[in-house]
């Protein structure tokens, strides 16, 4: 019989032993946009021409579909926890720097 397995950490790669602390994620991030700017209501031409753009775009439709669906779930280590967290909590008041 064995027992749990050793989980590799998403953010450093190291291998996390079974008997040590991890911390499991999930993140979503979903495309959402509060106003669409359709000055003709969407009409039957405007979606012929979108569709037009999607299909020679140079970018697969996987791409595509992550610009506004993508989804990762994971451990990372305890060292790392730290980082995840600084990373993902709000900035610090102030201007915002360069993306």
């Amino acid at each position: 019989m064995t027992g749990p397995r050793s989980k590799t950490c998403a953010t450093c790669g190291r291998i996390i032993a079974a008997s040590e602390v991890y911390y499991r994620f999930t993140l979503v991030l979903q495309g959402e946009q509060d106003v669409l700017d359709t000055p003709g209501g969407g009409s039957a031409d405007e979606l012929s021409s979108l569709l037009k753009q999607l299909e020679e775009s140079p970018e697969s439709p996987q791409e595509l579909e992550e610009q506004v669906h993508w989804e990762r779930a994971g451990v990372v280590c305890s060292a790392c926890r730290s980082l995840v967290v600084r990373t993902l909590s709000s900035p610090p008041p102030g201007p915002v720097g360069p993306h």
